[in-house]
């Protein structure tokens, strides 16, 4: 990347664009939504499947589109079989650390062993075609061969993020009818042990349906074990029943592949169903175009395989495109804040996945952290889970990819699969916008009527054209699905996401926040995440989340909570401070009414600040559900 022009792009490099793989934009998106079932009948032909596609889109139903009609596949026929017979074999397919400092590394060859070993012990087990299995584990090599097997042997994964209390982990258990879990008895975080099968023994004592449990020994603490009903993981693998070898099932495109439950931010958690054929086709797309994946690359994705972007870009966009790469059990700060920045060093990692949430907690910590480490591996980087505010972009770009390292600000959803809107590595680039929609995607900002807003005019994110990573539906829900996501624009049969936003007269896209947490004072609509990257561009905050609260003239105030940096403390001089810095950078409407400092921020696990706790608790209303919330 060079400097920023006077608009303030920062432009990619001569030699990031000589080595690109997609060289230009502007015609291959035209060609795509002009052409889009050809786009992805190409894209599809760098799979492999057993049985190729009658028809590349049925949309005879919406919205249940349906993807590569008549085509045999399964995902891991792509992740895993194919690179049996090919240099890949020989490839390190995963670097795994665990936060005690041991590593496990792992070879597609190998890889295809331990997958099988487990699939055929599910098999074992009873599991079938079409049958759920829950998997609730701590970020180990197991919980990704755990995947897989299911897959492999045409069973549905769901995966449910391993901080989950009991409660929260049944009902999805019993929302899917499973009958087995794959658990750990612990993991390691922040140097303390996590127990895990502990709360999956309350959970099913919650749970009717259940009948087996799995578990992996990690951390070597006494759990209870139900004779009939627990196994050890270590005990089934030394079987006969354990082979190495593992015929894949063949599964028709549409098949489920797995389940994934949302956080609940609009209601009860919903399970998104994905499948086969139109997700491996749309996740090995993206994942090869927009992080321009290399033979030699070491790619690490900083998330949690218990939500989206573990799915699909840890496990399958990354195996599918034959690429190594890295896990990592624990905290970013431990034992130091330079955790993160010492593996980079240490595995000659090349890019970097991770969240805005995760990049401003680093970032509190200054530049010596991550500057006593060798970072010059690095040429990507990219971005997820919220819109990223300007000063951590900048920080990430400046201090963390010595200002070379292209950011892939990436924006897309449970429900999308993959990135909707995205830079490539070859986009000049805006600070804080996700830039443009992926190929084949038609993206727009409207108003309540369906009317595209003026350009820098906030509106509603609409998606109006069908893709192949999207969701099948809700489980089980089919008129919740069609409620939530299809009603409010039926007549145009566009995709509500839930999203406000804005898009410039560039045609780039700025994420505001859910519409819900669009805040209108006195009439006029502020984003949450504007106020928030105000705030956070003043020197004492590292992070913040504001809240529309009632007041009797304006209809609604801001309040704002916010995290201070190291060296600051909270005062009513430095609230009012932060109060003249927010009139001053976004006029006197941005006035807040308050400013509450706090240690920490309610949020789920995928970053997102759960504002709905904010205000019950700013109100003195109960907090409501917090199954979601990371801690």
């Amino acid at each position: 990347m060079t400097n920023p022009t006077e608009n303030n792009l920062y432009l990619p490099s001569k030699e990031v664009i000589a080595k690109a793989n997609v060289k230009e934009y502007d015609n291959l998106y035209a060609f795509s939504i002009e052409n889009r079932e050809q786009f992805w009948a190409e894209q599809a032909e760098h799979l492999g499947w057993y049985q190729k596609w009658d028809k590349v889109l049925d949309a005879s139903k919406p919205p249940f589109f349906k993807w590569f009609c008549g085509a045999k596949t399964n995902i891991v026929h792509n992740a895993i079989d194919r690179h049996q017979h090919t240099e890949v074999r020989n490839k390190l397919a995963l670097i795994w650390e665990g936060e005690p400092g041991d590593v496990r590394s792992f070879s597609y060859h190998a890889l295809n062993r331990e997958v099988s070993q487990f699939a055929n012990i599910l098999k074992s087990m009873g599991v079938k075609k079409g049958d759920v299995v829950t998997i609730y584990m701590p970020q180990i090599p197991e919980q990704i061969f755990a995947m897989l097997a299911c897959a492999k042997i045409g069973a549905i994964h769901s995966v449910v993020y391993g901080g989950f209390s009991h409660e929260a982990l049944a009902d999805r258990i019993n929302d899917a009818n499973s009958h087995v879990v794959i658990t750990a008895d612990g993991g390691f975080r922040r140097g303390k042990v996590v127990e895990m099968k502990s709360v999956v023994n309350k959970a099913m004592e919650l749970s009717p349906t259940m009948e087996i449990c799995i578990t992996i020994k990690r951390v070597n603490i006494d759990v209870y074990m139900e004779n009939g009903r627990d196994y050890w993981y270590h005990d089934l693998v030394s079987l006969p029943i354990a082979s190495s070898k593992c015929d894949t099932e063949q599964m028709d495109a549409n098949d489920t592949l797995f389940l994934l439950y949302t956080s609940g931010s609009t209601g009860r958690p919903k399970a998104m169903i994905h499948t086969h054929g139109g997700y491996s086709v749309y996740i090995s797309t993206t994942h090869r175009m927009v992080f321009d994946i290399k033979p030699d690359d070491r790619y690490w994705c900083a998330a949690d395989p218990g939500w989206i972007t573990g799915h699909s870009y840890i496990v399958y966009g990354p195996l599918m495109n034959g690429a190594t790469i890295i896990m990592y059990e624990g905290a970013p700060t431990y034992p130091y804040p330079d955790r993160w920045w010492k593996m980079v060093e240490r595995y000659g990692i090349n890019i970097l996945y991770t969240s805005p949430t995760a990049i401003r907690g680093l970032m509190r910590f200054g530049d010596s952290w991550p500057n006593r480490n060798d970072l010059s591996s690095l040429r990507l980087l990219g971005s997820v889970g919220e819109p990223i505010n300007p000063e951590a972009w900048r920080w990430y770009h400046e201090v963390i990819g010595n200002n070379k390292c292209p950011i892939m600000d990436t924006w897309w959803q449970t429900e999308t699969g993959g990135f909707m809107i995205t830079p490539l590595p070859i986009t000049p680039l805006k600070p804080g916008s996700g830039s443009k929609p992926f190929f084949g995607n038609e993206i727009a900002v409207v108003d309540d009527d369906g009317n595209e807003v003026k350009a820098d005019e906030e509106g509603t994110l609409v998606i109006k054209s069908p893709w192949p990573g999207m969701t099948a539906g809700i489980f089980k829900d089919t008129q919740r699905f069609i409620d939530i996501y299809w009603s409010k624009y039926k007549k145009q049969g566009w995709y509500l996401t839930g999203d406000s936003a804005k898009k410039d007269k560039d045609g780039y896209f700025w994420i505001i926040g859910r519409t819900d947490d669009v805040i209108k004072v006195s009439g006029y609509r502020l984003g949450s995440a504007e106020i928030e990257g105000v705030m956070i561009s003043h020197p004492a905050i590292v992070e913040s989340a504001a809240i529309a609260l009632p007041h009797p003239i304006k209809g609604n105030c801001i309040h704002i909570f916010a995290i201070l940096r190291n060296g600051y403390e909270a005062n009513l001089e430095l609230e009012h401070d932060l109060i003249n810095h927010m009139v001053t950078h976004m006029g006197p409407i941005a006035k807040p009414e308050a400013i509450t400092f706090v240690d920490q921020l309610p949020k789920t696990r995928s970053g997102k600040i759960m504002r709905r706790v904010l205000k019950a608790r700013a109100l003195g209303l109960p907090d409501g559900d917090l199954s979601t919330l990371e801690d």
